[in-house]
């Protein structure tokens, strides 16, 4: 594997230059590889940063799998089990698996790979795990307390299992050294990876030989890639190139829906956004159909609530929906207190409903979607400055306590249960991408008795009550469901889109002939 710390270009210059470089090389050499170009840099090697690009590119692996619905699957474990009193979970490692530079994988070297992964930021370690150890053929988790969001977890591109030669003597991650259908042939961060079958693989060999992924952040330079047809495989397109690309001949467009919220998160412990009444105000401002239809173009997936049908566990059809009423947010925002000034902002003690909307442009919709809020929430008297910056800036704000408001998508499928970004992101009064100074007593008790439950009838009912606290409260004020989609040439088959955006499928693609 080649590693090169090149001086990092513009985005833009970086992603065409790499382009030209990669399609020069198709023609000259008619060898075929496939291209997978995607907004994702590649920030560096260990699987706590950027383990899910590695993952999704099939070059490492998890000791779980998950399947369309999010339920486990055997992967690099080939069964588990789990003791009466929840508290230990042994894990039986595959026979016969090798890692790309030959070694075998061991239940010792996957207990190490996970171990390294706990000493990380990440969900392993905020798990209440006590020790992580191999017995035989078996990996060995010993928790504190029943957790059995644990089988999601050890799906999660973090917890991707490297040999042991893969590490420095510290943990460190100094190459990635992996059990996948592929394996890295060369790495350029932050842009590009190259990747080839791998022939010693486990599993199902792969069809496609050949890979590469880019990293380009613009949209615009993603869709021309698809376009010109200099990539094979272009994720996360902006509407407008969809409707486009839609037209072209030598492309196919996939879409469908993924466990991915476009929210408005509202200051919920201080400043003129912390009674409930002025959140459930601006809700009712927002005209969530209009935004999805003309900016999305995907009308129908206004969110009514937190998460949609295509999450059943999670969605409750029977909640009372979001709605769109501005004479009502008025009433509200009026017994509040607010009333309009000179200029129709509303005023109160001599302050006026001013509030900065913070988002960023890696997902070129959300200045838009921003700019439409901004007028919504004038109509019923509210003002608002738009911000757009870096995605790095919401956090900080968050952590400051700075933060007024800020429009981003988050992604609830990071593992491929949604009860663990939920409580990373909602407990404790809230998490940089979850609510700020939100704190419901109800909401941690119905957490905790859902971890604590083995009823499944009593467990949606605690899912059902948890979001319908989400949706009272409003701390996190959903506006619109994604749906993802992908731009695929028509030289191969078999694309899909994976609802849990954990891989490209590679390994199920191939050419046509």
């Amino acid at each position: 594997m080649l590693l090169s710390n090149r001086p990092r270009l513009s985005l833009l210059a970086g992603a065409l230059a790499t382009w030209l470089t990669l399609t020069a090389g198709h023609v000259a050499a008619d060898d075929r590889v496939f291209d997978v170009v995607a907004p994702f840099e590649i920030g560096g090697l260990d699987p706590a940063i950027s383990g899910f690009i590695f993952q999704r590119m099939q070059i490492t692996e998890t000791l779980l799998e998950a399947d369309a619905k999010g339920q486990p699957l055997p992967a690099l474990a080939e069964r588990w089990s789990v003791a009466d009193d929840g508290k230990q979970w042994t894990l039986s490692i595959r026979q016969g698996v090798k890692f790309h530079d030959g070694s075998d994988l061991t239940a010792a070297v996957a207990a190490h790979a996970l171990e390294a992964a706990r000493k990380k930021p990440g969900m392993l370690r905020d798990a209440p795990i006590t020790a992580i150890s191999a017995n035989g053929n078996d990996v060995v988790i010993a928790l504190s307390k029943p957790f059995k969001p644990l089988a999601a977890l050890l799906a999660h591109s973090s917890t991707n299992i490297l040999a042991s030669a893969a590490y420095d003597a510290d943990d460190n991650v100094k190459q990635i050294i992996a059990t996948g259908p592929y394996q890295l042939t060369l790495l350029e961060p932050p842009q590009r990876l190259a990747a080839e079958r791998f022939d010693g693989y486990w599993g199902t060999k792969p069809s496609i030989e050949k890979t590469t992924y880019l990293g380009a952040g613009r949209g615009e330079t993603r869709a021309l890639m698809a376009e010109s047809g200099g990539a094979e495989l272009v994720f996360q397109l902006d509407p407008p190139s969809i409707a486009r690309l839609q037209r072209n001949p030598n492309v196919q467009v996939l879409m469908g829906p993924v466990p991915r919220v476009l929210v408005l998160a509202a200051n919920a412990g201080n400043g003129a956004t912390a009674p409930v009444e002025v959140r459930r105000a601006l809700s009712l401002a927002i005209n969530r159909e209009g935004i999805t239809a003309a900016v999305l173009r995907a009308p129908g997936t206004g969110a009514t609530q937190m998460f949609a049908g295509s999450v059943p566990a999670w969605h409750d059809a029977s909640l009372s929906p979001l709605k769109y009423d501005p004479q009502a947010a008025r009433d509200l925002l009026k017994a509040q207190g607010w009333t309009p000034g000179a200029d129709g902002i509303l005023e109160k003690d001599g302050q006026r409903l001013q509030l900065k909307l913070l988002t960023y442009s890696d997902r070129p919709e959300l200045p838009l979607i921003a700019t439409a809020l901004q007028a919504q929430l004038r109509e019923v008297g509210v003002n608002v400055e738009v911000a757009v910056g870096n995605a790095s800036a919401i956090p900080a704000a968050h952590n400051d306590g700075t933060l007024q408001l800020a429009l981003y998508g988050r992604n609830y499928a990071l593992v491929p249960d949604p009860l663990l970004t939920l409580m990373a992101d909602f407990g404790n009064g809230g998490a940089e991408w979850g609510p700020l100074g939100w704190n419901n007593p109800q909401f941690e008790q119905t957490l905790t008795a859902l971890l604590a439950s083995n009823d499944p009838a009593e467990q949606q009912q605690l899912r059902n009550k948890l979001m319908a606290l989400v949706q009272n409260d409003l701390p996190l004020i959903p506006i619109a469901w994604y749906r993802q989609s992908i731009a695929v040439s028509k030289q191969v088959e078999g694309a899909a889109i994976d609802p849990f955006e954990r891989t490209f499928g590679l390994s199920s693609m191939r050419w046509r002939p």
